[in-house]
């Protein structure tokens, strides 16, 4: 036990350390419940959550990202684009994939594939109501936990981890935040013969406040798009850094783990989502 202890304190922040961010929204219901129009008025056919890997030290990168967004707001290019200026006037820009230009994105991106050593992992969600009433009895935090518990299912071999994860409601108070894990190590067990050993923390972080969530957010939007709109060329860019996507409840493709993408099986423009699937 001592052993142990002595090898767990001297891991490097960054191995036992992972980053937790969402692209999408959890509307199903509008006022009065009626059901929202999925893919129209800016509500989302799916929700994504995406853990990040970063392999190098932290604080690092950490002021890496801080350096680019002081560049950006220094840049007459990007500082008077009405997105852009509102952060800089409240306090200082962060990156928001969501609302931040194209230009930007893709000058984010080229910079994260150049200087920071990452990967993203993430669940897609896709958004039936009928699923969200009975299997979630229309609980936005019973969602965000069943996608989550997916995240953290094939974590058990790990020694420590803390998950920093972006602060959203009532989804990530602790108490859901245990649900999940309790989840995760229901679906290990199934699947696994060894025992969910992982010591997991949560750490909830205001998203403005963690540069290094500006990875997952940015990774999880390039994804978000072609499950929205079909659409490639961020993807493209960015997918060998992204090891797995699981397209949750695309029941059509559970034979085989063919809902399971990656480097070597990667998204195309037939994952987008449309009404009638």
């Amino acid at each position: 036990m001592i052993e142990s202890s002595k090898k767990r304190n001297n891991l490097k922040p960054y191995t036992y350390h992972r980053f937790i961010d969402e692209a999408g929204d959890m509307t199903f219901f509008l006022k009065g419940k009626a059901p929202a129009r999925l893919g129209s008025n800016g509500i989302s056919r799916v929700f994504i959550l995406g853990m990040a890997y970063i392999k190098q030290d932290l604080n690092q990168v950490r002021k890496l990202i801080s350096l680019f967004c002081k560049e950006i707001e220094s840049d007459p290019y990007f500082n008077e684009i009405p997105s852009v200026k509102k952060r800089i006037d409240r306090g200082g820009f962060y990156l928001h994939a969501k609302d931040d230009p194209p230009e930007l994105r893709y000058k984010f991106l080229m910079f994260l594939l150049e200087n920071v050593d990452f990967s993203v992992q993430m669940v897609v969600g896709r958004k039936r109501p009928t699923r969200f009433v009975n299997k979630h009895h229309s609980q936005e935090r019973e969602f965000y936990a069943d996608l989550l518990s997916h995240l953290l299912k094939d974590k058990g071999n790990y020694e420590k981890l803390v998950i920093n994860i972006a602060e959203r409601g009532s989804s990530t108070k602790n108490n859901n935040l245990e649900i999940a894990l309790s989840q995760a190590h229901e679906r290990h067990t199934k699947t696994r013969r060894y025992k969910y050993k992982a010591d997991i923390k949560f750490n909830v972080q205001r998203y403005s406040s963690e540069p290094i969530l500006a990875i997952t957010d940015y990774i999880l939007w390039t994804v978000q798009r072609v499950f929205e709109k079909g659409e490639m060329r961020f993807y493209d860019v960015v997918k060998d850094r992204i090891p797995l996507i699981l397209d949750l409840y695309d029941t059509t493709k559970y034979e085989n783990y063919q809902n399971y993408y990656g480097p070597k099986n990667p998204l195309t423009k037939q994952n987008r989502v449309v009404d009638d699937d």
